[in-house]
C-alpha cells in the first residue's frame, strides 16, 4: 500500500499559475494526477512514468500543465499555468501498484483509473474569472 499526500491547492484568478505536489511513502512506477469537478466524473489530466520520465496529458490541459518528478522518485509535481475557471476541481494524485511489473517502463494506457489502486485525499483548486 502506497500512501500519497497532495499539497499546494488554493484559489487563484484566471490566467494565474499554481503548483501541486504529491508526496508518496515510497518510490513509484507511474503516478497520475486526476481531477473531479462538482457534478462531473473524475478524469486523468497528467501522468508520468517514473523511470523514464515519459509524460502524457489530457487534451484540456495539454500545453498548460506540466507533470514532473523529483530525483527521490517519490515526489511528483503538477505545474498548472494559464488556469481557467473550468480547471476548478478537486485534484488527486494516484499511483499504480509499485510491484506490478507491467508499469516498470510505462503507464496504463490513458491512465485508466482502475489501474491506480493508491490515492491521496485530494487538494482543491479554485479558479475564478
Amino acid at each position: 500500500q502506497v500512501r500519497l499526500m497532495e499539497s499546494g491547492g488554493g484559489s487563484v484568478q484566471a490566467g494565474e499559475s499554481l503548483s501541486l505536489t504529491c508526496t508518496a511513502s515510497m518510490a513509484n512506477r507511474c503516478v497520475a494526477w486526476f481531477r473531479q469537478a462538482p457534478g462531473k466524473e473524475r478524469e486523468a489530466v497528467a501522468w508520468i512514468v517514473i523511470t523514464t520520465q515519459s509524460t502524457d496529458y489530457s487534451d484540456p490541459v495539454k500545453g498548460r500543465f506540466t507533470i514532473s518528478r523529483d530525483n527521490d522518485l517519490s515526489t511528483v509535481y503538477l505545474r498548472m499555468n494559464s488556469l481557467k475557471p473550468e480547471d476548478t476541481a478537486m485534484y488527486y494524485c494516484a499511483a499504480v501498484n509499485p510491484l506490478d511489473r507491467r508499469w516498470r517502463f510505462a503507464c496504463p494506457a490513458g491512465a485508466t483509473e482502475i489501474e491506480f489502486p493508491n490515492w491521496g485525499q485530494g487538494t482543491q483548486v479554485t479558479v475564478s474569472s
